[in-house]
């Protein structure tokens, strides 16, 4: 299914008029604010957000699964389905594969169907967190951490395979994320686990091109509740320290546990060069992959402040990092869900932009909390949802993404073109 660009036109034709209102409203107290809105525009249309394979399918919970149909059955159909959204939103312009979930039958058709819908390849994803029909060890007590050399083997072996997919793909980094781990005490040697890890590692960073990235993510906890091999930001980028200057820590919002300073953990690591990637959801108690935004709008512009200051810090070390939503649909439409999600890390992002940043500092110098705060929240409280609209509108995209996909009747569309059983593959 691919979107007509005129019944996109035709419905922002009708929303067109209470648009031009509010943007030019918003414009004049940017421009107040030595704020120049098309400067701000082209960022925004600049920031583009990596939607992965597996979100375009009902998630779940351990306890069920409700897919709605016209889910997709094959990676053909997941690079459709990416292009939708971006042709909606203008702001989502690549996908990340999870293998073996998606491994290209026909690479050379993969790629031009990807250019067809204006799509890059964002980071590739190994799994060595569940076993496959096909494989010969199981990873249930562990993989890259595992005591057997034989499963380590298999583990880093399988990485390789992925970065090799990559290649074929144009991808240019490889995300490791582990569930290794324990769930009693005396399972596991902690020190053991985590030199067979860093072992396992530097095999696969060997594997990489030479431009290539290692992304190594964390969690704190599930599926082990005793301990984790890789349970925090430190223990991330003590690997990538160690791995060499392509390796980085990759920060996922649902990835730590309740109060964490996550914008500290951000400006800890750009400040050491080594924030290679973001995974955006939202949580309440754990690692619960809600809709961006849904739970704490506030922590994620307060986020989005420190990665735009060490965006925009001339003398930082850190590369562009790479960003994708990481989240789990269970009630919505994950379309829709994907929709909101990009918006919200959008209009973070415009927010964050938008902070008088020689006040902050001069606020912060004169030990000023009372002004910082009031700095920070007149940024966070700027409505700059006509920016990011303005942002798509310029971009040949909708107005308003959530409402246009369900004028358009996409998801009923989708259904009658696979079915109302359809569930996305690799779940």
């Amino acid at each position: 299914m691919q979107l007509d660009k005129n019944q996109i036109r035709l419905l922002n034709d009708q929303a067109l008029p209470e648009h031009r209102e509010s943007f030019e409203y918003l414009s004049q107290r940017l421009k107040a604010q030595n704020l120049e809105a098309d400067k701000l525009i082209r960022k925004i249309q600049e920031f583009q957000v990596a939607i992965p394979s597996w979100a375009l399918g009902t998630g779940g919970t351990r306890f069920g699964r409700f897919p709605g149909g016209g889910e997709p059955r094959s990676l053909e159909e997941k690079i459709t389905d990416v292009g939708t959204l971006h042709a909606l939103n203008a702001g989502s312009g690549a996908i990340s594969l999870h293998i073996p979930w998606d491994i290209p039958e026909d690479v050379a058709k993969i790629k031009a169907l990807a250019t067809e819908h204006g799509l890059l390849f964002d980071a590739v994803n190994s799994n060595t967190f569940q076993d496959q029909p096909e494989q010969e060890r199981s990873y249930k007590f562990g993989s890259l951490c595992h005591t057997d050399a034989r499963v380590r083997r298999q583990a880093v072996d399988h990485n390789l395979e992925v970065i090799r997919y990559g290649e074929m793909l144009g991808s240019k980094s490889l995300t490791v994320w582990l569930a290794d781990g324990s769930s009693f005490p005396g399972q596991m040697n902690f020190r053991k686990a985590l030199q067979r890890t860093l072992e396992s590692l530097k095999e696969i960073y060997a594997g990489m091109p030479k431009d290539w990235k290692l992304f190594v993510e964390y969690k704190p906890f599930e599926p082990n509740f005793y301990h984790t091999v890789i349970q925090d930001w430190g223990t991330s980028h003590l690997l990538a320290s160690q791995l060499g200057d392509r390796a980085f820590t990759l920060v996922d919002l649902g990835h730590h546990l309740p109060n964490t300073n996550i914008e500290q953990i951000v400006a800890t690591l750009m400040m050491q060069g080594k924030l290679g990637g973001f995974h955006f959801n939202d949580s309440k108690f754990g690692d619960d992959d809600l809709t961006v935004g849904a739970m704490k709008p506030y922590q994620l512009f307060l986020i989005f402040n420190e990665l735009v200051a060490g965006m925009e810090d001339n003398q930082s070390a850190n590369p562009s990092p790479a960003w994708m939503i990481d989240a789990s649909h269970n009630l919505k439409d994950p379309m829709e869900d994907l929709l909101q999600s990009i918006e919200a890390i959008q209009l973070a992002y415009a927010q964050a932009l938008l902070v008088d940043r020689d006040a902050l500092e001069s606020a912060r110098e004169d030990n000023d909390p009372v002004l910082a705060q009031e700095i920070l929240q007149a940024a966070f409280r700027t409505d700059a949802r006509p920016l990011i609209a303005e942002a798509r509108l310029r971009a040949g995209a909708a107005l308003q993404p959530v409402a246009a996909y369900r004028k358009l009747d996409l998801r009923k569309n989708l259904v009658l073109e696979r079915g109302s059983k359809s569930q996305a593959t690799g779940l």
